[in-house]
């Protein structure tokens, strides 16, 4: 294209900002315009991210809506949950196309959302126009849209593990359990006691056990999909690796299928999708397998004995979880290729 989308990035010095840059630079369709910071406006963004020295050289831009307006198209915001509440709804009415990667628009109660993040609510009317952008489920309203709110994390690699079977009615709804572990970059780059080296290190814990903010958006999706309220255990546990989120899931099925059955119904809903793979029976996906990439991995085991299906699915918890899946959320809302900038092979070993 002869004029490039003018891309601005609203917290730009945490894990999720920075991977969108590193993505954003290499698309073919993007200028990044402005990187955002309301805690190091003036700074060069390479003093908090040598890595980034003399690829990009930009100072940090402060938060301010008019110049965000004359500078950029698209803006994404990459900022703690509570921030997007009252800035995303300026950005909107600015004329901007927005992109939420915090948790502020994704669930549609605003009483759900009070009680599981603690911060007040966005006003109702924003979080209706606020599309749920997981790509390969909802595609088609991600399309045209200008108001994006990007999944988290943990939801991202469970519900694309669940989709299939909760649209098809395939299980019980009152079984499903899961077991989700995180590399250390999903809590951000902010200082912390559960990340300190000499507490991860060595070490593998669960945390926010029957109070993890991801679990109503798990709910709320699936209740959609299924068609009725769904209700779940969700336990979350972090691991001492950088990257990388592992979903075990374990469902009851509402009558008797084969292995076979499944993994065919899984591979037809995700035909065309690019980023989804389905692993062949007997085979099992791994973090690093995903590790850098837009990938999401799925296998699965049925078991006779119990008549339970098992389904792992990993991802890469800053790119699949965060930061690709916004890109790749661009892509579908501009009309162009979802896997434009996307489309380069994990990183192995």
């Amino acid at each position: 294209m002869s004029t490039k989308l003018r891309a601005a990035i609203i917290g730009s010095t945490g894990y999720g900002g920075v991977e969108l840059i590193r993505l954003l630079l290499m698309h073919p369709n993007v200028a990044i315009t402005s990187v955002i910071s309301s805690s190091s406006a003036g700074a060069p963004i390479a003093d908090g991210y040598p890595h980034l020295n003399q690829i990009l050289t930009d100072k940090l831009d402060a938060v301010d809506v008019d110049l965000i307006r004359e500078k950029a198209d698209v803006v994404f915001l990459a900022t703690p949950h509570g921030v997007a509440t009252e800035l995303a709804p300026k950005l909107y009415d600015a004329g901007l196309k927005v992109i939420d990667i915090s948790g502020d628009f994704r669930l549609k109660s605003g009483e759900v959302y009070e009680a599981w993040y603690k911060h007040k609510p966005a006003d109702a009317a924003y979080v209706e126009k606020a599309v749920y952008g997981l790509a390969e489920v909802f595609g088609e309203e991600v399309k045209g849209a200008s108001f994006i709110s990007n999944p988290g994390c943990y939801p991202t690699a469970t519900l694309l593990g669940l989709a299939p079977l909760a649209a098809s009615g395939w299980i019980d709804l009152k079984s499903i359990i899961a077991d989700a572990k995180s590399g250390v970059s999903g809590a951000g780059r902010g200082l912390s006691l559960l990340v300190h080296y000499a507490e991860i290190n060595e070490n593998f814990l669960a945390y926010k056990v029957n109070k993890h903010q991801h679990t109503p958006e798990i709910e709320q999706v699936l209740g959609r999909l299924a068609g009725e309220d769904v209700v779940m255990t969700f336990t979350t546990h972090l691991v001492p690796m950088t990257r990388g989120i592992l979903s075990t899931i374990y469902v009851n099925l509402k009558e008797t299928r084969s292995e076979d059955d499944i993994r065919e119904l899984y591979r037809s809903y995700y035909e065309g999708r690019p980023f989804v793979r389905i692993r062949d029976k007997g085979k099992y996906p791994a973090t690093k397998e995903v590790w850098g990439s837009n990938y999401c991995d799925i296998g699965m085991s049925l078991d006779p004995r119990t008549g339970r299906l098992t389904i792992i699915s990993v991802i890469d918890n800053v790119v699949k979880g965060a930061a690709g899946q916004a890109v790749q959320n661009l892509n579908l809302m501009m009309g162009w290729d979802e896997a434009t900038g996307l489309a380069f092979t994990p990183v192995y070993p």
